[in-house]
């Protein structure tokens, strides 16, 4: 088990398309077959009164914010959380584990880690992604997928995968924006992704986003302005902290 994990955890799996701009819409012409077109480490965590995101790290754990509600049904190999299709899979979950320090005012040490009830199967639809064990390099732009709503209506599905390419800010920086939020807000371990704009957007966006730099996860959304997806500032809890507990808990349990 330990040196299957190791494997895992070292062999990134980066998106089957490269990071591109934001997309907001598919086009009925250049639609492909949505069983076809997946970001294969997503997962949909359906949950109320909303759901999340999370990353499949393992094809029994997925990572994502201890701020999200435990969810009600995971789906993986998702297009269109509206939208069933063939290639999903869909499981239950038999053990959840919420950092010990996390803070439910601050969201400070913001993760969570569900085991599955079952392995996943492996395919091109559904596949693991590598957690950081590093801080990122400068200069390193990072993809952030999420879905949003064209219509959002409580307890609906989100019927939109967008996504955004974006350079991190340095660590100075993200101090000194970290500095200006109001408090209460985590100060360590985060990183500060867009600049601050003044948006009037009917954008909703699926919370606990994952960033992927260099093949790696090295973050997952712990707050955000409105539109983060459009440039807005997003606030991340860097994974690579907290690489030595993550991988405890998948060698312990």
């Amino acid at each position: 088990m330990k040196d299957f994990l190791i494997l895992v955890l070292l062999s990134a799996t980066g998106p089957l398309y490269s990071p591109g701009l934001i997309v907001e819409n598919v086009s009925n012409e250049k639609k492909k077959a949505q069983d076809d077109f997946t970001i294969p480490y997503m997962v949909y965590l359906k949950s109320t009164p909303e759901p999340c995101v999370g990353c499949l790290i393992h094809p029994q754990w997925v990572l994502t914010a201890a701020h999200c509600p435990l969810p009600i049904k995971i789906r993986l190999g998702v297009y269109q959380p509206s939208i069933n299709n063939k290639k999903e899979q869909v499981q239950n979950y038999s053990l959840t584990m919420i950092h010990p320090d996390f803070d439910t005012n601050s969201l400070e040490n913001d993760l969570m880690m569900i085991k599955l009830s079952k392995p996943v199967a492996l395919n091109k639809y559904v596949g693991t992604i590598a957690i950081a064990l590093e801080p990122i390099s400068s200069n390193e732009s990072c993809f952030i997928p999420t879905w949003t709503w064209n219509d959002y209506k409580n307890f609906s599905d989100p019927d939109i995968l967008t996504w955004i390419s974006q350079h991190p800010l340095s660590a100075s920086d993200c101090q000194d924006v970290l500095q200006q939020e109001e408090e209460p807000k985590p100060k360590l371990n985060i990183m500060c992704v867009g600049q601050p704009l003044s948006l009037i957007t009917k954008v909703k966006e699926v919370s606990a986003a994952p960033a992927i730099c260099s093949g790696r996860l090295h973050g997952i959304l712990t707050w955000a302005k409105a539109g983060y997806t459009l440039g807005n500032e997003g606030f991340f809890t860097e994974i690579y902290a907290y690489s030595r507990w993550i991988m405890k808990i998948m060698e312990s349990y």
